[in-house]
């Protein structure tokens, strides 16, 4: 008889009968909802560029003043921080595929407004824009976990990157269409600089209808069906939960360190690079070309990230992205009129931002019970926003009252506790005794070092897996090992 499992999307009971997804079926529906988050990532990516580029012209041309240019893309990632909770409460309760769609149109609501700030001339309506704006980037950074949600345990990290390295194809070229995009708004009442927000708000709606019509069903859901029986109940999947969550996983608070400390030295040290460089002399071409070669550090190379991450662990990449986010801030800060160190310093700060938000990210999934992960997940987006935002508000302070070496001194100073952290754990995995099994149990080890206790087979010959763990980090969550992993009884999933 053929295993099956309610599709959380489809409602049971005389409304309708619920559709059936064969467990063997398994490894195409993570194909299917691999691609459908991918393409929702391209067109977030067209959109969200515009925003970083044009945010602070379009603050300078609103308010008159270029003292009050930065409140707009500071607004854009306030935006993206505040919005990080109440989206993944919606998603620990109704599934991604309602949280993603309502980013996305919030985010086109926000241009909305922007251009609306433009033809009234309104400074604080601009600013309110651009926070509803940040929602576009909420939902990038949340589709990375959507991604994880169906992986295998050793794929965790290859699912996230790829995810990530599909924002690489909207970051190209989001930028470089807001010029032709700004010249058909030319003779009418949005000036050419506000266009691509028009642009931006139907590329959102357009991804919310890719998510809301394609991303079913829905991966979180699904998840969970497939995991063994735990805490279901709301309490277990509230914010409250999230946050226990992590206090009770060292692994997690590692992850949520390295997520937020990565995100903040790399958005510190980037944010102030155009202007040493024209404290240099380089102009705007080559401010451009060192700032792409930066974006293509970031996602280009997130896939060789993800591998990494899933063939070595979880914590030898944290090492890496330590030892890359150093060695940038080195060569960053060093350069001095050498253009071409400050471009190697660029990129390879993006390489260790890569490598820190797909190993952290990865390590925090396997670190939390399932039913607290969009939770724990939300606040991990909550952290890394709120303190790049400080971060980044600090570097200007930073630069003006000393220099632009020494706020690289400051971004590898900070590497310090995320680097403690990851070694304490990496010892404490070498000294701590093997757990023994219970009675009438079975330690099993796979080829990445994951260990797990097989208990009885259900009523279908699968074996129950209750201790089973991420590749060779993930010590406290439990998951099935690849030998069981698509065989599940009929689990009932609360109607969407």
């Amino acid at each position: 008889m053929t295993n099956t499992l309610d599709a959380p999307d489809t409602p049971t009971g005389p409304g309708g009968p619920a559709a059936r997804v064969p467990a063997d079926g398994l490894p195409a529906l993570r194909r299917r909802t691999s691609a459908v988050l991918i393409g929702s990532q391209i067109l977030g990516g067209l959109g969200v560029p515009i925003g970083i580029a044009l945010a602070p012209v379009l603050a300078t041309e609103v308010s008159g003043t270029e003292a009050l240019s930065g409140l707009a893309p500071t607004a854009s990632v306030t935006g993206t921080a505040l919005l990080s909770l109440p989206l993944a409460a919606l998603m620990t309760s109704r599934g991604r595929r309602p949280g993603l769609v309502l980013a996305y149109v919030i985010g086109a609501l926000g241009a909305g407004l922007v251009v609306l700030s433009t033809l009234v001339e309104s400074f604080p309506l601009l600013l309110l824009g651009m926070a509803g704006f940040g929602a576009g980037s909420s939902a990038n950074l949340q589709a990375r976990f959507a991604a994880a949600d169906l992986a295998e345990p050793d794929r965790r990290g290859r699912a996230i990157s790829t995810v990530i390295w599909a924002t690489t194809i909207g970051s190209v070229l989001g930028p470089n269409i807001a010029a032709p995009v700004g010249r058909l708004f030319r003779g009418t009442a949005i000036s050419e600089k506000a266009g691509p927000f028009v642009f931006a708000a139907g590329i959102f709606l357009l991804a919310a209808v890719v998510v809301g019509v394609l991303l079913r069903p829905d991966p979180l859901l699904t998840a969970r069906a497939l995991a063994p029986q735990g805490d279901g109940s709301p309490a277990g999947r509230s914010l409250r939960a999230g946050v226990a969550a992590v206090r009770a996983s060292p692994m997690a608070r590692l992850a949520l360190v390295t997520v937020a400390v990565s995100h903040t030295a790399m958005v510190s040290i980037m944010v102030m690079t155009p202007v040493d460089l024209g404290h240099h002399g380089a102009g705007l071409q080559l401010i451009g070309l060192v700032i792409s070669g930066h974006i293509a550090g970031m996602y280009a190379f997130s896939p060789v990230m993800g591998w990494l991450s899933d063939r070595f662990g979880r914590l030898a990449v944290i090492g890496l992205a330590v030892g890359l986010l150093s060695c940038a801030a080195l060569l960053a800060g060093t350069a001095g009129s050498s253009h071409g160190q400050t471009a190697a310093g660029l990129f390879t700060l993006g390489l260790g931002w890569s490598a820190g938000l797909v190993a952290g990210s990865a390590l925090l999934t396997d670190s939390v019970p399932q039913a607290a992960r969009a939770a724990v997940q939300g606040l991990s987006d909550l952290t890394m926003n709120t303190a790049a935002g400080i971060g980044g508000a600090v570097a200007g302070v930073v630069v003006a009252r000393a220099s632009y070496g020494w706020l690289n001194v400051a971004g590898a100073c900070l590497l310090l506790p995320m680097a403690a952290l990851a070694l304490r754990r990496a010892l404490s995995r070498r000294t701590e005794p093997a757990a023994p099994a219970a009675s009438g149990t079975a330690v099993t080890t796979d080829a990445t070092g994951a260990t797990g206790t097989a208990g009885t087979s259900d009523a279908a010959g699968a074996t129950e897996v209750t201790g089973a763990t991420g590749p060779a980090d993930a010590v406290d969550a439990p998951e099935p090992p690849r030998e069981v992993r698509e065989v599940r009884e009929v689990r009932e999933v609360p109607d969407v």
